[in-house]
């Protein structure tokens, strides 16, 4: 049970939970994570669910910290499913707990924020990432954790790298997380690092509408939600490095594998013979971005996400993509296929 000051601190979590799940520079559709610890308890956010709505939707799920610990530090493969340490007696709506629940129980302090922010992917796919964070955030106590894969993986990773007074992780190919003792600690560390980490995007031109609508036709696709989103397309080196594969894991699991850039003279039916399916977005050079018709709020979201992505890339920066393995591990990943059965209706 949450109590006096306990219930005031989930109160205030929820309340900036909502506010960063507004934010798209700082997460995406049900990206990111927050929590509180409560005693032996840990509040976290549930998978599948979106941070903006924290003050509509009860999307807080408790943990019991102590066997989840266990676990980890037993490598044991039951902590990469951590509905089993969810206490059923307070989790009212029988969700599950978010894949990053073992990411936030490592930390040791109460409260535990980890965001997709775009400055900070920006960096973290770059192969000089570590130098670069050095530099920027010299004189706090950060980590940089190697890419692994967002559960179980991850928490090992984080675990090898945590030293005593760390309260910022940078996690490569992956995004941000900050601790603190208090919920206005950890915004206020939130909101310093940011600042930090702020990358100004290259200006692009404007979508070609016109175009791309032409080339809607009867094909099932449409414009993206987000006008943003087309710079992506429209920005030659945004272009070049979405072509060049899957950056972060929310790519892969929203958008596929890589992007589907279309080639000189190709239209939707083109691009879609060529490729055999329906790519869940296309880009076409120099004018803008279509998307499947089907395709999820959060496909929408991460589309927008790669643009603001990739728009703050280093343009000579040599980056790391993920392999063919790890994107493959994502997509047939049964937690990651729960999130976006969740996801499917958007936020």
């Amino acid at each position: 049970m949450v109590i006096n000051a306990d219930a005031q601190e989930l109160a205030a979590l929820r309340s900036l939970s909502a506010n960063i799940g507004r934010d798209p520079h700082l997460t995406q559709a049900a990206g990111g994570n927050t929590s509180l610890k409560a005693g032996d308890t840990l509040w976290i956010k549930a998978s599948g669910t979106w941070l903006k709505n924290a003050l509509t939707e009860d999307i807080m799920v408790p943990v019991a910290i102590p066997p989840l610990l266990r676990a980890v530090e037993q490598r044991d493969p039951a902590a990469d499913q951590p509905q089993g340490f969810a206490i059923e007696d307070l989790n009212t709506r029988r969700l599950r707990p978010s894949i990053e629940t073992t990411v936030h129980a490592l930390m040791p302090q109460r409260v535990v924020l980890h965001v997709h922010c775009v400055d900070t992917i920006s960096l973290a796919v770059q192969a000089d990432c570590e130098a670069q964070i050095a530099k920027r955030l010299d004189g706090l106590e950060w980590a940089y954790v190697p890419y692994r894969r967002p559960g179980l993986p991850l928490a090992q990773g984080i675990a090898e790298r945590l030293r005593p007074g760390v309260d910022v992780l940078i996690l490569a190919n992956h995004g941000l997380v900050v601790a603190a003792e208090t919920v206005a600690g950890a915004e206020a560390l939130l909101r310093r690092v940011t600042r930090l980490l702020a990358r100004p995007p290259r200006e692009v031109a404007e979508p070609d509408i016109a175009a791309l609508t032409a080339f809607i036709g009867k094909t099932g696709y449409r414009l993206p939600a987000d006008r943003e989103a087309h710079a992506v397309a429209i920005d030659p080196e945004s272009c070049r490095m979405a072509s060049g594969g899957s950056l972060y894991p929310d790519h892969v699991i929203f958008l596929g594998k890589g992007s589907v850039v279309a080639r000189p003279g190709e239209d939707v039916l083109r691009v879609t013979e060529r490729c055999g399916t329906a790519p869940v977005a296309i880009l076409f050079p120099g004018l803008g971005v279509l998307i499947r018709g089907d395709a999820s709020a959060g496909a929408d979201a991460m589309q927008r996400c790669l643009a603001d992505v990739t728009a703050r890339v280093d343009v000579a920066a040599k980056l790391n993509y993920l392999t063919a393995a790890e994107n493959d591990e994502l997509i047939n990943w049964d937690a990651e296929q729960y999130r976006q059965k969740l996801n499917a209706a958007g936020g």
